[in-house]
């Protein structure tokens, strides 16, 4: 077994104490999905609250969403 392959040599990006945790590699499938699109903006668990709060503009719940990226580089509404 190569270990090797479970380092991330990348260092999250300091959100607050807590930090953004492990990052989790996603696909992105649907009708809003951008087509052919690599994405290279981070994201986390919250992003997805960012992204709802953003999209129908309610206020954020705490400090930790409200400085999330909400998903509009990975999703397109026309």
């Amino acid at each position: 077994m190569n270990l090797v392959a479970f380092f991330d040599h990348v260092n999250p990006p300091v959100v607050d104490r807590w930090g953004p945790g492990s990052r989790i590699p996603a696909i992105v499938i649907g009708p809003f999905a951008k087509r052919g699109v690599v994405d290279h903006t981070p994201y986390e668990t919250v992003s997805i609250l960012s992204f709802i709060e953003k999209r129908w503009g309610i206020e954020p719940l705490a400090e930790r969403d409200k400085k999330a990226n909400p998903f509009r580089n990975a999703l397109v509404f026309k």
